[in-house]
Parts: C-alpha cells; structure tokens; sequence
C-alpha cells in the first residue's frame, strides 16, 4: 500500500493579522504620534528649563554688578572735608578737584547708577543670545539624531523593498518594537511579499509543467515526421505534407520556447557573471553570417569590450533576436547591418542599426509587444514567431537595463540596448 503523500505546509503566517481586534483603549497604544508628541515635548520642556537656569544665573550676576555703589569714601578726616573716589563716575573724581553743588554732585551720581545698569542690562542680554544659541544648535543636533532613530524602521522597510526590487521575494522586514503604525506597515508589507512570493512560486511551478507538457508531443510530432520522411518509398504527396507539418511544428517549437523565455525572463536574474557583450554580439553574428549571405546582407561594425553581470544565455538571445530581426527586415538588395558594442557613461551598450524599410514613429511601441509586428496586429510570414523584440525587452529589463529603437533616415531601425556595467 503507498504511502499518502504528505501535503505542503503552509508558509508562516505574517506577525500581524489585519483581522485582528483593536485594543479596547486605542489611545494607550504607543503610536508614532504619541510617541512624537513626548518626545519633542519633552525636549522642548529641558530645553525652557535649561534657558531658564542659565537667565537666571546670568541675572543674578548682572544685578550683583549693577548693585555696586557708584563711589567710595577714600578719606575721612577731623575737618568737614570728604573726599569720594569712583572707577565708574568721572564727575566723582571730577568733585574733588572742583567744587560742585549738591545738587550737581546728586546728578552726576544718578547718570553713573543709570549708565552701571544699562552695562549690567546689556550683558545680560549679549549672555543670554549666547546661550539660546547654544541651545540651539544642541537642539538640533539632538532632535536630528532622535528623528534619526524614530525613523531607522523606515530605512529598514526601504532597504528591504530594494532587495524585493532585485527579485529576492524571501526577504522579511520582520521590525521589532513597539506596537505602532511602522510596525502595523512593515508587517502588511510583510504579508504582501509573502503572497507575491506564493503567486511567483506558483507562476515557475506553471512554466515548469508547461514547457514538460507542451514539448514532449511537439518532440514526439518531429520524430514521427521525420521518420516517415526518412522513408525513401513515401510518395511525393506524402514528403510535401511532412514536409509542411514539420515546418508548422518547428514553428510551433519557437513559438512554445519564446513564451517560456519571455515568462523566465520578466524576473530579475538572481546568479549574474560576468559576460562581455563584444563576445556575446560576435556570437550572434556567427550565427546569423549564413542566414545573412543569402539575403545579400553585410554585417559590419566594431565590438569594444563590453562587460556586464547578467546571464550569459539570456544576453545572447538579446544580440541574436536583434540581429535575427535586422537581417529579416532589411532591403532586397545592397542591405546591411551594423552592430556595435562599447561602454558609456559608465553603462554597455549594444546598438543594432539596419537598413530597411521606413518605420513611422507611432508604430515604435508596437513592435516591443507580443505578436505584433510592423502594419500587422498578428503574426502571419516566415520571418518568426512575433516574440523577439518582446523577448529583448523582458531580458533587458531583468537585467536592469532598458532597450530604445529609433526610426532610422532613410529606412531601418537603430536598436540600442544599455545595461548597467
């Protein structure tokens, strides 16, 4: 008796459940706002508490100076004479040269009491301007460096959607901490990934059966007609049908092989290595010489090494498509295609030029999606299967870069590929 298969196990569940009931005092809860408001509150009540401290010391000291008296007795003798001194007051000392009036004398020690004060008032306000900036930049410093540390979740939620950007879906955030809105965001964001990673799972289990399934009859369909194409008694009827049959299959192969790579490569590529384009467009142009010749095509131009981290297989179905397509689609007679490799701006790039017919510019976009070509909404000659450019761009995209054509003068396209180095 077979064992029953032990079924999967669901992944975990995300630490935070959306369905899960609120607390019964939502208030109490320890959310960003309230946890804001005790901070810079609690900063702003040091910071008075601190100015006030320093005002207060600055002011007593100011009303310590402004308390001195204006003149001092430097002699006292038997006789009715007294002589005052003063380092403040020149009409003290002035006083004792000269004979002035009371009430002169009387003046000339309120304007010195008048002028102490307004040095004391004067210093205390030079020493508090001092140390409210002080304050200040304090302040700042610290208010930056505790906005700093209530946002570092933000951060981590950053970082970790770049690598989800990368085609990591296993990256977590998984933020420890206090129950408030960032934590309440990165475990949503938590949930989500988990889910994309289920639908992603499922997508490459799908392509995986689809190309088992859909590449074994096809084999098997080739095999048969070629057998019985092998056959040298077959009539001639009979050779001219496998010999459809077998070309609709072998069309019907590329067609099964373009989806697939067109589904695996919408996905960033995960193992990158380094592959030069130069070698990669030299390939592509061996491969398509032949093919080349007999149209009456020359391929020319200068491959400057080109290196990038990418995939070797998926780069060369980049240079081959175009080059395939700049052969294709080119003039009867004196056609030519130009390919070329180098590095710019820091970035490779591949630039695929051609002669051929003249493409508007409103048909550009068309050409980039799937079983479309140029005047025509579905695929109907022998020149493909209607996934190259489509194949092109998804690879480029997986690799980080992007793919611009251009309507050449004259007839033709320019198809230039950058991928970042």
């Amino acid at each position: 008796m077979a064992a029953t298969p032990t079924p999967p196990q669901a992944p975990p569940k995300p630490t935070w459940d959306p369905r899960r009931p609120q607390p019964n005092l939502p208030w109490l809860r320890p959310t960003i706002r309230i946890r804001l408001t005790l901070l810079y509150g609690g900063m702003f009540l040091i910071a008075g508490i601190l100015l006030l401290s320093i005002i207060y010391l600055l002011a007593a000291q100011a009303i310590s100076t402004g308390n001195q008296p204006p003149f001092k007795i430097v002699n006292l003798g038997v006789s009715d004479e007294i002589k005052v001194a003063s380092a403040d007051c020149p009409a003290v000392n002035q006083a004792n040269a000269t004979s002035l009036t009371l009430t002169q004398f009387n003046t000339a020690i309120s304007a010195c009491i008048d002028h102490q004060r307004q040095v004391a008032l004067d210093n205390l306000l030079s020493r508090s301007l001092l140390a409210l900036l002080g304050l200040a930049v304090i302040a700042f410093a610290f208010g930056y460096a505790m906005a700093g540390r209530v946002l570092s979740p933000l951060g981590r939620i950053t970082r970790t959607a770049r690598a989800v950007a990368g085609s990591d879906l296993s990256r977590r955030i998984e933020l420890d901490g206090p129950d408030d809105e960032l934590k309440e965001l990165a475990d949503t964001f938590d949930d989500m990934l988990e889910r994309l990673q289920r639908a992603f799972t499922a997508q490459q289990r799908f392509v995986g059966n689809a190309s088992h399934e859909l590449r074994t009859p096809l084999a098997i369909n080739r095999t048969l007609l070629e057998v019985h194409l092998s056959d040298p008694d077959a009539p001639v009827e009979l050779q001219q049908l496998g010999k459809t049959l077998l070309a609709t299959n072998e069309r019907s192969e590329q067609l099964v092989e373009g989806l697939l790579l067109l589904a695996r490569s919408d996905n960033q590529i995960v193992e990158r290595k380094p592959v030069d384009l130069a070698e990669v467009a030299g390939q592509a142009v061996d491969q398509v010489h032949g093919e080349a010749e007999a149209k009456g095509v020359t391929i020319r131009g200068e491959q400057k090494p080109a290196v990038v981290q990418g995939n070797g297989v998926l780069l060369e179905r980049i240079a081959l498509n175009l080059v395939q397509n700049a052969v294709r689609y080119n003039v009867p007679e004196d056609g030519w295609v130009e390919v070329t490799t180098d590095v710019e701006h820091g970035q490779a790039v591949l630039v695929v030029s051609n002669t051929g017919p003249v493409v508007p510019a409103y048909e550009i976009d068309n050409l980039f999606e799937p079983f479309r070509r140029l005047r025509t909404e579905r695929t109907g000659s022998d020149k493909g299967v209607g996934l190259g450019l489509s194949i092109v761009r998804s690879v480029a995209r997986a690799h980080g870069g992007h793919i611009t054509a251009q309507p050449r003068e004259g007839g033709g396209l320019v198809m230039r590929v950058t991928l970042p180095v």
